[in-house]
């Protein structure tokens, strides 16, 4: 990771930087594969607590509440204790596993409440570690790298958890998750700096200290994970419903679509620095529209269908990792708060989008899905455009 003259660093060797970064991706990975595996495999998950898509998609849009917990970690950030953060939510994600081993509707929820305050939690913590060490000019890559785990727990995670459960059930899959979770934990303690003596953090309101050119990034970033999590969080019943694919099927598809993830959040760390963080948060967005509307007009063709979802994952993925570079910039003074809140602005979305979706899905189908997706996707073009003349990197 190269750093800026004019932030704090912790180390000069860039090689522990890079180190460090390695590790932060690593451990990033397998609790987004705690989260990712829920919605690629949720008839898996509908048969094995005996409920519905609607059901299980109301659960998950509730815990995404859990991510509002990210208000209280902002200061903690400012003031350099990325560390103490980043294993407390490790540890969140192992115990979410454990719990889940419980086999009923409500250790289900209580575990995907403890995975979300966890996985939000590390996230906000990385991309604030990185904004903090990273000058804004190659922040994209720093980022991109780092959110290649979105993609990386999908592709490498998926056909191991669908190997365990076609051999030894759905249980096999949260004791693999609990286990790595916490070995992940416990590398990150390891390798790590500890927190340094640092300046202290500017006090300020919770969302009053914000200046107002902050808030149009963080809402594109929040429309654009809204847009497509309106889409994720029913893709592995609509593929199970229309086109009857079982679950080695879903986690062939599962692993495609993780490898479009990685190709595209590879992209960001390429291009998006070279062409400008705005405009790639709009490339992305317009190829998401595009796979909303190969999806709407696949009319049962599976081939369709599935290019459509490559497209829109494609969109989804370079455009959303390419607005996580935007909103690290969205208040440097504050970045840790602006990031916090960024995120929170995040979670009321996805958790309101995802209950609408699901319920949306089970009374018009995929169609429905989509057109909430595509109205998240108009909230965040608008967001954007205002945000277009502010002043960033300097």
């Amino acid at each position: 990771m190269q750093e800026p003259d004019n932030s704090p660093a912790l180390h000069s060797d860039r090689r522990n930087n890079r180190r460090q970064l390695a590790t932060l991706t690593t451990s990033k990975s397998i609790s987004n594969l705690a989260l990712r595996w829920v919605t690629a495999f949720l008839p898996t998950l509908e048969r094995a607590f005996s409920t519905t898509t609607g059901t299980l998609t109301s659960i998950l849009g509730l815990a995404e509440l859990g991510g509002l917990s990210t208000t209280l970690v902002g200061r903690t950030l400012d003031r350099g204790r990325h560390r103490l953060i980043f294993v407390t939510s490790l540890l969140l994600v192992t115990a979410s596993s454990v719990i889940a081993l419980g086999g009923s509707i409500a250790t289900f929820g209580i575990a995907m409440v403890l995975l979300l305050v966890g996985v939000s939690n590390l996230t906000v913590a990385g991309i604030a570690y990185i904004g903090e060490r990273v000058s804004y000019s190659s922040r994209g890559r720093a980022i991109g790298t780092f959110e290649t785990s979105w993609a990386l727990s999908l592709l490498l995670g998926a056909p191991l958890l669908a190997f365990l459960i076609d051999r030894y059930g759905w249980r096999a899959a949260y004791i693999a998750l609990a286990l790595l979770n916490g070995l992940a934990a416990i590398a990150i303690f390891r390798s790590m700096p500890a927190p340094q003596a640092a300046g202290a953090a500017t006090k300020t309101s919770l969302f009053g200290g914000l200046p107002r050119s902050a808030w149009p990034p963080l809402i594109a970033s929040a429309a654009v994970a809204g847009a497509g999590m309106s889409i994720f969080v029913v893709m592995g019943a609509w593929l199970s419903d229309d086109y009857g694919l079982s679950v080695a099927g879903l986690g062939a598809i599962a692993t495609g679509i993780g490898a479009a993830e990685l190709a595209s959040s590879s992209a960001v760390a390429v291009v998006a620095d070279r062409i400008g963080i705005r405009r790639s948060v709009g490339i992305g967005g317009l190829l998401l529209g595009l796979g909303l509307v190969i999806i709407a007009i696949s009319n049962y063709s599976v081939i369709i269908a599935l290019i459509g979802l490559i497209v829109l994952v494609i969109g989804f993925e370079y455009g959303f990792v390419s607005s996580l570079s935007l909103m690290s910039e969205a208040a440097p003074q504050a970045r840790g708060t602006a990031i916090a809140v960024g995120n929170a602005i995040a979670t009321i979305t996805r958790a309101s989008l995802i209950v609408i979706s699901g319920q949306c899905y089970e009374r018009f189908g995929i169609l429905g899905s989509a057109t909430v997706s595509a109205a998240a996707l108009c909230a965040a073009a608008a967001a954007l455009i205002s945000d277009r003349r502010r002043p960033v990197g300097q």
